[in-house]
């Protein structure tokens, strides 16, 4: 299924949680909101130096999430064995 909240898509990282917290890097200053999708369910916290955990905010495999963030701020996200998790910084 596709979204259009009108937000431009910019860069894009993918982090392998590899059963640990795994944090991405620094969002940019012009990233008002981000877009979270993973191949797996995964834990995810948001802010300067995050770490998620198995307690952290869970997101089900394939759903996306769109999430309102900061500048410099970052996303961490945990799986108990190894997936792949696609963040795309977004701008209105």
């Amino acid at each position: 299924m596709s979204y259009n909240y009108a937000l431009r898509p910019g860069t894009t990282q993918k982090i392998n949680t590899n059963n640990s917290s795994q944090a991405s890097s620094a969002f940019g200053s012009q990233t008002e909101y981000i877009r979270i999708v993973g191949s797996a369910n995964f834990h995810f916290a948001l802010g300067a130096s995050p770490t998620a955990s198995a307690t952290s905010a869970l997101l089900p495999s394939g759903e996306i999430e769109i999430l309102k963030v900061s500048p410099g701020e970052k996303i961490a996200v945990f799986h108990g064995s190894s997936t792949d998790v696609y963040i795309t910084e977004m701008s209105a």
